[in-house]
């Protein structure tokens, strides 16, 4: 089926840089594919369409791509906010048995029921501000049977939402409790359920936390070794409270994205861009633990690599659900260009995800794209804490408001 959508003001950014403005655009779209972009002047003549909508000249530009996420999980932890406001440090309360350990245990007593219908309602909050494209990490089960429980409901979403779901499997998140002062052992069996989620279908990339308070780059390898055996790719919660050297690691089993980096070191820097590595930059995390050494910006742009955005959605460093602020924080607290927010937060965002056929409205890519109502593509960032009746079309089809 063709479908015309008309009287549209784009933003492509169909180019490496720049807007990539079409003022009074269309878009054609052929079934989920976007087949013709351009003026509304210059549509081929004789064109036979099946349906024409109009966008009341709206800002469309492509649908946000959030490639970095934690939805599924039981409890909060607005107890641990408060204790960080007394003076605990993030890495106290982790070792204390507090941080992702007390989520665990949530998310253990949680039925199945009660992890869908809260991650539900997460994934609708970020698709009201225009995401389209949503990756979801486990990481909060941290057992067999219960990080298989966590993958099954994040697969469950892009099943029955309008939104492509892709799942990553974060078991070496944190040590459980039952492998206390064991983290080896524990390795060994992340490493011994990495087939079994895989063949079940529920693993499209896999992931660690390589920190002092998490495992080693030696444990990491561990983990990355499987993964390339399978076939699957990696990505790496890297240098986010020290510099592991996780990035040059990550770099060296190609991976899609090393995330957080407010300790990246120049060899990381240059390991990633070697490797084409996306740079995930996580805005909500480094304000919510009031972070005062930012991600080394300057020397990603210099180098070239990459840079996304994400709202990192989760518990206990980025309880977030708007994208539209990320945006906002990339640029204040990062200093990066609202051009290269929204790059951030789609093309590149994509990117992040091993996706290549979103993020840009050009023909070929997917049809995902949103229609603001905005004049240019800078106030997407510029605002923070609106709230916009964002207008999405995902695979071709508009989505219900």
């Amino acid at each position: 089926m063709n479908t015309l959508w008309r009287n549209a003001n784009l933003t492509t950014l169909a180019e490496p840089t720049g807007w990539g403005q079409i003022t009074r655009g269309a878009l054609l779209t052929e079934g989920s594919s976007l087949r013709w972009v351009g003026a509304e002047a210059d549509l081929p003549a004789g064109l036979q369409v099946d349906a024409e909508h109009g966008l009341d000249g709206a800002l469309v530009t492509p649908g946000l791509v959030d490639c970095h996420t934690h939805l599924v999980y039981g409890g909060q932890r607005a107890a641990e906010f408060e204790l960080r406001l007394q003076g605990a440090s993030y890495e106290q309360i982790a070792r204390a048995g507090g941080g992702i350990r007390s989520t665990v245990t949530a998310t253990r007593e949680a039925d199945d029921g009660e992890l869908y219908c809260a991650a539900l309602a997460r994934a609708q909050a970020l698709m009201a501000e225009g995401v389209t494209t949503l990756e979801i990490k486990s990481g909060y089960g941290l057992s067999a049977e219960h990080e298989a429980r966590c993958l099954r409901i994040a697969r469950l979403l892009g099943h029955e939402l309008a939104l492509t779901v892709r799942t990553t499997c974060l078991s070496a998140h944190a040590l459980p409790p039952e492998f206390e002062g064991r983290p080896d052992d524990y390795i060994a069996a992340v490493c011994a359920w990495l087939p079994g989620l895989h063949a079940q279908g529920l693993v499209d990339a896999v992931d660690v936390f390589c920190e002092r308070i998490a495992f080693s780059p030696a444990q990491t390898r561990r983990v990355f070794e499987v993964a390339r055996r399978l076939g699957l790719p990696v990505k790496l919660h890297a240098e986010q409270l020290s510099d592991q050297g996780g990035a040059q690691l990550a770099a060296e089993f190609g991976a899609l994205s090393c995330d957080h980096l407010e300790f990246l070191s120049p060899a990381g820097v240059a390991a990633m861009a070697s490797a084409g590595t996306v740079a995930v930059l996580l805005p909500g995390a480094y304000y919510f633990l009031r972070e005062t050494q930012a991600p080394p910006v300057a020397a990603l742009r210099a180098a070239g690599v990459p840079i996304a955005i994400a709202t990192d959605h989760n518990p206990g460093s980025s309880p977030t659900l708007s994208p539209l602020l990320m945006l906002n924080m990339a640029c204040t607290l990062f200093r990066l260009t609202p051009e290269e927010a929204l790059r951030g937060f789609t093309v590149n965002g994509a990117r992040a995800l091993g996706l290549l056929d979103r993020g840009r409205l050009v023909a070929g890519q997917r049809a995902d794209f949103v229609a603001w109502p905005l004049d240019h593509p800078n106030q997407l960032a510029y605002g923070f804490g609106q709230h916009l009746e964002a207008r999405s079309i995902v695979g071709g089809q508009e989505r219900p408001a």
